[in-house]
C-alpha cells in the first residue's frame, strides 16, 4: 500500500512532511536513482504552478535529482499536461510538476510522469516510495537558503503552445465572446497569450497570482465564479482551470455550470459524427452522472465507468480501446491528442466543436437531463476501509436497498485529502439528501476527525 504517492502524486502543506526540504531532497535523489536504468545521466524537466512555496520546493528537488546522477531543466510556471507533452517531446527521462491542483495555497505536491509523457504506474509508485524510505535514512536535509531552481529555458512554452494551436488547427473564435477564468493558476501564464491568437473577445478574470491566491473563489472549484461573469458580461461561453490546468469546467450563455459530464457527452457526440469514436464507446468514472449514461444511450454510445482518478480512466481506455474519456471533474482524455488531462486542449476543442456547429452550448447540451445529485465531504481521521464499519456498511445497504437501481450511492476516499466523499443520485431530492447525511453521520461518528 502506498504511503505517500496519492491518485495524484504525493500532496501536502508544504513545509511539512512529506513536503519537507528532507523528504523532497531525498524523493528527487529516489527519482534519479528509478531512472538510472533508462540513461547514465537521466535528464528530468521541471514545471510548477503559482504557489509562493513551488520555487523553494523545485529548487530542493532539482537538489536531489542533481545528488542522484540526473541533469535537470526547468519551464518555470506551466501547466501539468505541458510537462506531460515536453517530457514525450523532449526525449526526457521523466517530467515533474510541483502543484497541487485544486488546492489552497498553502498546499503543494509532486507529480511525476514517465519519459513517455503518462503518469506512473501504481507499482512504479511503490519502488519508487521504497527508495525514498532508504534515502531518508541517509541523506541530510539540505539548507533551503541556498538552493536556487534552474533557470526557466522560455522555449518550452512555445513548444508547448504550438502543439495546443496545432492540436484543432483552423481554430478560430470569430464573433465569440469568451469567459476564461484562470484561477490565478498555471493558466494564467499561457491563456493569456494562446487565446488571443485566436481572435473573438476574450474577457480575462483571476490571471493574477500572488502566490496566495490560486483557487482562492475562483477557478475549477468554484465553477459557479466563471457562470456568473459569464451571463454579467453577455458572453456565449466561460470556461475556469483548476490551478494547474489538467482540467476544465464551463459555463454557457445562460450562467449554467457545464462540467466534465457534458463535455464527455459534447465530444462523444461530435467524435461519433466524424467516425472518430472507437468502439462507439466512452470511459466515465463511478462519479458520472446517471443522466449521462441516460444521453449517451440515446446515441447508442455505451458508457463504461472506471475509479476516481483520470489515470484510472485512461488505463480502462486502453484496455477497452477507447478513444474518449474523462471525470465529471473536468479531467478529459483525448488519446490522440495528449497523454493526460489537459484543460487548455479541452477548452480549443469545446471552442471547435461550438463553432462548427453553429449552435450554443446549452442547446447542443439541452438533453442532458441530469439526475439530482449531492457530494459530501466528511473529514477523518484515518482511512479505514468503510465497509469494515457495521454502522457504516449498514447505512450504505439501507441507502441502496431503498433506490433500488433508480440512483446510486458512492462511497469513497478522497486520493489527495484526508476526506472521505459521500455521493448520491437519485430521481427525488428528498431520498437523496436524505440518505447522503445519514451516510455522512456514519463516518463522523466512527471515523471523524
Amino acid at each position: 500500500m502506498r504511503k505517500l504517492f496519492g491518485t495524484d502524486g504525493i500532496r501536502a502543506v508544504a513545509g511539512q512532511a512529506p513536503l519537507d526540504a528532507h523528504t523532497i531532497f531525498a524523493v528527487g535523489v529516489a527519482l534519479a536513482h528509478q531512472l538510472k536504468p533508462v540513461a547514465a545521466q537521466p535528464a528530468v524537466i521541471l514545471g510548477m504552478d503559482t504557489r509562493e512555496s513551488s520555487d523553494w520546493i523545485a529548487a530542493t528537488l532539482a537538489a536531489g535529482l542533481r545528488e542522484g546522477g540526473a541533469r535537470v531543466e526547468s519551464a518555470g510556471v506551466i501547466t501539468t499536461p505541458a510537462i506531460a507533452f515536453l517530457a514525450r517531446k523532449h526525449g526526457f527521462a521523466a517530467g515533474v510538476v510541483i502543484s497541487a491542483s485544486h488546492n489552497p495555497w498553502h498546499d503543494n505536491g509532486i507529480k511525476i510522469f514517465g519519459g513517455d509523457g503518462y503518469k506512473l504506474a501504481d507499482e512504479v509508485e511503490l519502488r519508487i516510495e521504497d527508495e525514498i524510505f532508504r534515502q531518508l535514512e541517509s541523506v541530510s536535509a539540505p539548507d533551503t537558503s541556498t538552493l536556487k531552481a534552474p533557470p526557466v529555458e522560455a522555449k518550452y512554452r512555445k513548444d508547448y503552445e504550438a502543439f495546443l494551436l496545432s492540436a484543432v488547427p483552423g481554430l478560430e473564435l470569430g464573433d465569440l465572446k469568451i469567459v476564461l477564468d484562470c484561477a490565478n493558476g498555471a493558466a494564467s501564464a499561457l491563456a493569456p497569450e494562446l487565446f488571443a491568437r485566436l481572435g473573438g473577445k476574450v474577457v480575462l478574470t483571476h490571471a493574477n497570482p500572488d502566490g496566495r491566491n490560486i483557487n482562492d473563489d475562483c477557478g475549477a472549484l468554484h465553477p459557479k465564479t466563471v457562470a456568473a461573469e459569464t451571463k454579467a458580461q453577455s458572453a456565449d461561453l466561460g470556461v475556469t482551470f483548476d490551478g494547474d490546468a489538467d482540467r476544465a469546467l464551463f459555463a454557457d450563455a445562460n450562467g449554467n455550470v457545464v462540467n466534465g459530464d457534458g463535455v464527455l457527452l459534447l465530444a462523444a457526440r461530435d467524435l461519433k459524427a466524424r467516425g472518430l469514436l472507437r468502439k462507439e464507446t466512452v470511459v466515465a468514472t463511478t462519479m458520472s452522472n446517471m443522466g449521462l449514461e441516460a444521453a449517451l444511450r440515446r446515441d447508442a454510445i455505451a458508457m463504461l465507468r472506471a475509479p476516481v482518478g483520470d489515470k484510472y480512466v485512461l488505463e480502462r481506455m486502453q484496455a477497452e480501446g477507447a478513444s474518449l474519456g474523462g471525470e465529471q471533474s473536468g479531467h478529459i482524455l483525448f488519446p490522440h491528442l495528449a497523454t493526460t488531462g489537459d484543460g487548455l486542449l479541452t477548452a480549443l476543442v469545446v471552442f471547435d466543436i461550438v463553432r462548427r456547429s453553429g449552435k450554443p452550448l446549452h442547446e447542443l447540451l439541452a438533453d442532458l437531463k441530469v439526475f439530482p445529485q449531492v457530494i459530501l465531504n466528511v473529514k477523518v481521521r484515518e482511512k479505514k476501509p468503510l465497509h469494515d464499519s457495521a454502522s457504516i456498511a449498514a447505512t450504505i445497504s439501507a441507502a441502496e436497498a431503498e433506490l433500488d437501481g433508480n440512483g446510486r450511492v458512492v462511497v469513497r476516499y478522497s486520493g489527495t485529502e484526508p476526506l472521505a466523499r459521500v455521493m448520491i443520485e437519485a430521481e427525488s431530492e428528498e431520498a437523496m439528501r436524505r440518505h447522503a447525511e445519514a451516510i455522512a453521520d456514519a463516518i463522523r461518528t466512527e471515523l471523524g476527525a
